[in-house]
């Protein structure tokens, strides 16, 4: 029997990291079937807004392999508790605006951070409250109030102003502006209705007081009113045709001075002195070198000067009786009320010391107090190429003792404007014009009309030079040589323009002849002493003919008796017959000019000697050809120069003074020149103010009129 043997072999298996699932698979450790997902965000936290002292809640939505964690975090920094899905704010403060917060959610397989979203806290809701009330108004007649409030609130804040209890129309923001107002607005009461979202509040009512316009003033700061030299005031509102009569009208006083007024008067309203209340001045210089300002309402005397110097005196008439017994401040000064502290009157004055030394010197007094500006006074001195009379061999040289400064003061674009007259026809003399910074008193120009020549001076019955908006000069020069050889422009070869109507520019503080008419007959003028620089110039508004053309004219006459109307554009030179002027009327003023004519509503008027005064109407920008009304009385030596006052076109009056012993002062209507008062119609001579002066320019001004005499200036208005 055989015997077979058993042998047992033992087998281990090492399981590792093997597990059957539920299928009988296997699978990786830590799942459970599928493989896990990292998170991801599904909707991102978003920017939220709150109100300080409220909370802000952000929210995420995330997807992924559960579990998911949370943890959110305001800037980098975690928010400790902060594990859920969204995260409410502690209550907010505004200082917590503009924090970022988000979220970093995890799981088993990853993690990610949302967006951060922005924190905006606003500041807490708060109902209008008025910080600051509107104030009451107080204005003048005319003017406009404007009433203000300042509130707090949330914004935005919204307005609505109201008259009483009724809202006015626009009236929506911080503040209100009335339209002009007038005296039956006094008492008006405004206030404002301030809202926002949270509520609303009303200001207290603020009251609008307004007082009535004080009248008009009005300022004469240069001969004849403007450097037009018009002569017409067209704001005058107290003076009219109805109320000038000797009835109403007449003397309210005389201003004494210390010698010869025969400058015109000059106004500036309204002038504050320091340490002494506020004045209308009236400025009148004297010929003994003197120069007074007035208050011109009551006549009190609020400065005096002397432009004299120690051991100085007037000049004496040099011999000559046109202005005698002295000459002082010859010449109507001319006013600027923005130079200097207080405004500066410009003066042109002569003197002589013990040795016999004449000067001539340019003042420039503060308008408030007389004193001297701009390290004034200066001597007036001049050379000018040329071989005329008074030459050096190479130019001519303003002697002060042979000239007196007769016509007024031009100030020009800053420029102080002077033109010199003669003693009589006392040679040797020229014709002189000069420029003068107004502040600095620097010379900035010089011109000579006859500088190869003789005599050419500048006279004008004391009438100023004359100019238009383009800063062109005009005026008409007196006899003297002429050059009737002239060049290929027209002009005279040695430049000289005695009895010429002149035109200079001023282009760059340069003065230079621009333009002259010279009539026909010049030497024969100039030779018998019949010149045209007897009389003023006026340069013209701008006038319009039947076909429409604008026309930029001058009007001058003089001796002869001719009235020169001449176009500025192109004066017409020298020429046979006076062909080239613009218009001519011979012989339209007898007796020849010695005075300075006036312009009003389209009317010239002019007081040749011995005769009425004539107005000359303008059509079509021509002249009538004869007087369209005359005054029923003459007017001896020098005949008269008008002035004019007007409420704009109404109301016009034609002043003029006859000079007489005793002078008297006429009013006429400017229509008809019908006369309404003459000085000598009331009785017992109550308006009567002493014997007439030479040159004599009456001055209109603020319901009076101020009228130079031999001592001192006569004032009239409405009688109390």
């Amino acid at each position: 029997m055989n015997v077979q043997r058993l042998t047992t072999t033992l087998f281990f298996l090492t399981v590792s990291s093997i597990f059957v699932g539920c299928g009988g698979g296997l699978s990786k450790p830590g799942t459970e079937g599928d493989s896990a997902t990292a998170p991801t965000i599904a909707t991102q936290p978003t920017n939220q807004t709150v109100t300080a002292g409220q909370t802000a809640t952000f929210s995420v939505t995330a997807a992924g392999t559960a579990p998911l964690t949370y943890q959110w975090q305001q800037g980098a920094m975690p928010i400790s508790g902060a594990t859920a899905p969204s995260y409410t704010t502690p209550a907010a403060a505004t200082s917590d605006s503009g924090s970022t917060f988000s979220v970093v959610v995890s799981n088993s397989a990853g993690k990610i951070t949302s967006n951060a979203a922005t924190l905006t806290v606003n500041a807490a809701l708060v109902v209008p409250s008025i910080t600051q009330q509107p104030s009451n108004q107080t204005v003048t007649a005319g003017q406009t109030a404007t009433f203000s409030v300042t509130a707090a609130g949330t914004a935005p804040l919204t307005y609505q102003w109201q008259q009483g209890a009724t809202p006015i129309s626009g009236a929506t923001a911080p503040s209100y502006t009335t339209p002009a107002t007038t005296t039956s607005d006094n008492g008006l009461q405004f206030s404002v209705l301030v809202s926002n979202s949270q509520g609303k509040a009303t200001s207290n009512a603020a009251t609008l007081t307004v007082n009535a316009a004080p009248p008009a003033t009005t300022d004469v700061l240069t001969y004849h009113n403007d450097i037009a030299r018009t002569g017409q005031n067209l704001t005058e509102a107290t003076l009219t045709s109805s109320n000038v009569t000797s009835a109403t009208f007449g003397k309210l006083g005389f201003y004494s001075v210390d010698g010869l007024v025969d400058a015109e008067p000059l106004y500036a309203s309204s002038v504050p002195v320091p340490n002494n209340g506020t004045h209308n001045l009236l400025i009148v210089p004297t010929e003994n070198d003197s120069v007074y300002a007035f208050d011109a309402d009551s006549g009190s005397t609020i400065w005096q000067i002397t432009t004299l110097k120690p051991g100085e005196t007037a000049s004496d008439n040099r011999g000559c009786g046109q202005v005698t017994p002295e000459i002082g401040v010859t010449s109507t000064p001319v006013i600027d009320r923005t130079q200097g502290p207080n405004g500066a009157v410009y003066v042109v004055a002569m003197s002589k010391d013990g040795s016999g030394n004449y000067y001539q010197r340019l003042h420039a007094l503060d308008l408030a107090l007389g004193t001297e500006l701009f390290n004034g006074p200066v001597d007036i001195e001049a050379t000018y190429p040329g071989t005329g009379d008074n030459t050096n061999g190479t130019s001519v040289v303003f002697d002060p003792k042979q000239y007196k400064e007769r016509s007024a003061l031009l100030l020009l674009n800053g420029v102080i404007y002077t033109g010199w007259a003669s003693h009589c026809d006392d040679r040797p003399y020229t014709g002189w014009i000069m420029g003068y910074s107004e502040s600095t008193l620097a010379q900035t120009s010089v011109l000579n009309v006859t500088p190869n020549g003789n005599e050419g001076a500048i006279w004008m019955a004391g009438a100023g030079l004359a100019a238009d908006s383009l800063g062109n000069i005009y005026f008409l020069d007196a006899n003297g040589d002429f050059d009737t050889t002239v060049n290929v422009q027209g002009f005279p070869s040695d430049g000289d323009y005695g009895n010429a109507f002149m035109k200079l520019s001023t282009a760059n503080n340069e003065l230079d002849v621009a333009d002259f008419f010279e009539m026909d007959n010049e030497a024969s003028e100039n030779g018998s002493d019949t010149d045209l620089g007897s009389g003023g110039t006026i340069v013209l508004p701008d006038l319009t003919d039947g076909s429409g053309n604008t026309w930029h004219l001058a009007v001058g006459a003089g001796k002869d008796s001719n009235l020169y109307l001449v176009n500025r554009d192109s004066m017409g030179k020298f020429s046979a017959n006076n062909g080239s002027i613009y218009q001519e009327l011979a012989g339209a003023l007898p007796g020849g000019v010695f005075a300075m004519p006036a312009y009003f509503d389209g009317t010239i008027y002019y007081g040749s000697v011995g005769s009425p005064i004539q107005a000359f109407t303008i059509t079509n920008a021509k002249l009538s050809t004869s007087a369209t009304a005359q005054t029923s009385n003459s007017f001896g030596y020098p005949g008269a120069t008008p002035s004019i006052s007007a409420n704009g076109s109404n109301n016009g009056i034609v002043w003029a003074v006859e000079n007489t012993s005793p002078a008297v002062l006429h009013a006429y209507n400017t229509s008809t020149l019908n006369e309404l008062y003459n000085s000598n119609q009331a009785s017992g001579g109550r308006d009567q103010f002493g014997a007439g002066n030479k040159f004599i320019t009456p001055m209109i001004v603020n319901g009076k009129v101020f009228v130079g005499t031999t001592n001192g200036v006569a004032v009239f208005g409405l009688l109390p």
